[in-house]
């Protein structure tokens, strides 16, 4: 009996772990970025060592120079979303 549990186990949790998976939706795409900077300190992203740090916020992409710049960021996120939109809309589109 003891060499039966573990098959038993396998046979009757994966359908029930597949149909979980089923009903769960898709995510949204994120926006992506549109400024080649960093939205806390405006340091360009190019030529620069640090990794961009990203992060999604109400289906925008964020890039910021680095992970300390979150807290910042977080301080201020209204602040920060809305130079956002307001930058991305100075931008020329490119065809």
């Amino acid at each position: 009996m003891k060499r039966f549990l573990p098959i038993l186990a396998v046979l009757v949790l994966v359908p029930v772990l597949s149909a979980a998976d089923k009903d769960k939706k898709p995510e949204p795409k994120a926006k992506p970025y549109p400024l080649d900077k960093c939205l806390v300190s405006d340091e360009k992203f190019e030529g620069s060592d640090m990794k961009p740090y990203e992060l999604v916020v109400d289906g925008q992409t964020v890039k910021l120079c680095c992970k300390s710049c979150l807290k910042d960021f977080n301080k201020e996120k209204a602040t920060f979303m809305k130079k956002l939109s307001d930058e991305a809309g100075k931008k020329p589109k490119v065809k």
